[in-house]
């Protein structure tokens, strides 16, 4: 396995210190693993300025698999055509983008006409600005939480086909936000799967089944924080989410297109899907020999999801439902 890591930091004493405390494990590494080979670039300039040298590199080394970690001072310190190129460039590509949400609604302001063109919701942004306006402590408040994370989401979704727009987890204030970008819904399935594992790390406030955003805030929306009791809540959201998803596929779709369509909305874990698949009274999974999955851990990506013709109550409501 090769591997190359270019550690970047716009003050040369941080890098010099990052030097220093790679380097011992970088000679461990090189004298005791002979399978795996690792090269380490250091820089010290503004990302935007150091990022053409970066793609150039990579693709004289033909890397296929790269990953992004941005951790910015500001929102404005990240360019959106960076990571629009980033996610284009590479068919196996992730980035992390860390911020401050008051830098993001500083750049979006609703009060500069020229930044609306970025927005698929600025009445959203407008909402957040009153609420900031009326209360000093909404940053602490689900609602502010609720509504911020749809602002990152409308903004983010169109550089990616996977985006995660989860706040770091912090009591005190929804300031915080840690965005990972993917191409493919494996990399959002891991990654869910990673945030259960290290349950309050990030947060989400909204539905906790499939199209977590698509919820009324009068009457709907919890804090989702990855843990044994978010994922009580998922699968009771679940079990009529999954169903709903295949009756608005024509009542059958594959795995693959199933997975697709719902991993850019979920903060589901992986195991909590799989299960209730496999436990609604209305989906049977077909293999493509013709049998019958009924085991969570073993359906796959070719499988066929499909309503069964004794249903139980739910495809009664089914059309009726608020989408």
């Amino acid at each position: 396995m090769e591997c190359l890591f270019i550690f970047n930091d716009f003050k040369a004493s941080a890098i010099e210190q990052l030097k220093q405390n790679v380097a011992p494990i970088h000679a461990e590494i090189n004298d005791s693993i002979e399978s795996l080979f690792i090269d380490v670039d250091y820089h010290s300039k503004a990302f935007n300025e150091l990022y053409p040298e970066i793609k150039t590199r990579i693709q004289a080394l033909r890397f296929g698999n790269v990953l992004f970690n941005l951790d910015q001072g500001g929102y404005k310190d990240v360019d959106d055509n960076i990571i629009a190129d980033i996610m284009n460039t590479w068919k196996s590509a992730e980035v992390f983008l860390t911020f401050m949400i008051k830098a993001l609604l500083t750049y979006l302001s609703p009060d500069q006409e020229k930044n609306r063109s970025l927005l698929n919701n600025p009445e959203l942004i407008s909402k957040i600005y009153q609420m900031l306006e009326s209360n000093d402590n909404v940053m602490s408040k689900n609602e502010f939480l609720g509504n911020a994370e749809k602002i990152v989401f409308d903004n983010f979704k169109r550089f990616a086909p996977i985006v995660s727009p989860f706040s770091i987890h912090n009591p005190d204030g929804w300031q915080y936000w840690l965005i990972h970008f993917a191409n493919s819904y494996r990399a959002r399935q891991v990654y869910n799967d990673v945030l259960h594992e290290n349950s309050t790390m990030q947060a989400h406030f909204g539905r906790s089944g499939l199209r977590m955003l698509s919820y009324d805030p009068s009457h709907e929306g919890n804090l989702y924080l990855f843990d044994e009791s978010s994922r009580t809540k998922a699968k009771n959201e679940l079990h009529d989410d999954i169903p709903r998803m295949i009756s608005d596929h024509g009542d059958a779709l594959d795995v693959m297109s199933f997975y697709n369509a719902s991993y850019n909305e979920t903060a589901a874990h992986s195991d909590d899907i799989h299960e209730m698949i496999i436990e609604n009274p209305d989906v049977e999974v077909i293999t493509q020999s013709g049998g019958e999955r009924r085991v969570p851990n073993t359906i796959r990506p070719d499988d066929i999801l499909r309503l069964r013709d004794q249903k139980s109550f739910f495809p009664m409501f089914i059309k009726g439902k608020i989408r």
